[in-house]
């Protein structure tokens, strides 16, 4: 099992969500985030005094999938969520070594 995990623009998360539903992902785990990369935000004027927007807005997306989904969900939120400019995000996929659901007690891809 992996876990996925994207950071992308917000404006960008419901074309990512209907993308990854039609990979066949049932459950998303989503996330307001704040952060910055190359970009390192950007001065705004307020009321004629200008300052730095050091941190924009992110969301934070965790998906835990089987192995055997991970490349197409990965090029599912590839797809959607690209807009072609700067701060488009990052996708982190890591191993998972066990999941348990609560409820039932299941354990492993059962619980996925």
């Amino acid at each position: 099992m992996k876990k996925i995990e994207a950071v992308i623009k917000p404006f960008k998360l419901d074309e990512v969500k209907e993308a990854l539903h039609e990979v066949g992902l049932q459950g998303i785990t989503v996330m307001e985030a704040k952060g910055f990369g190359r970009q390192k935000g950007h001065t705004e004027l307020y009321r004629g005094a200008e300052y730095v927007v050091d941190f924009l807005p992110k969301v934070k997306i965790e998906i835990i999938c089987e192995d055997a989904v991970v490349e197409r969900a990965v090029e599912a939120i590839v797809t959607a969520a690209r807009t072609g400019r700067i701060g488009d995000g990052k996708i982190f996929i890591s191993a998972v070594e066990e999941v348990i659901r609560i409820r039932t007690g299941e354990r492993g891809e059962d619980a996925i």
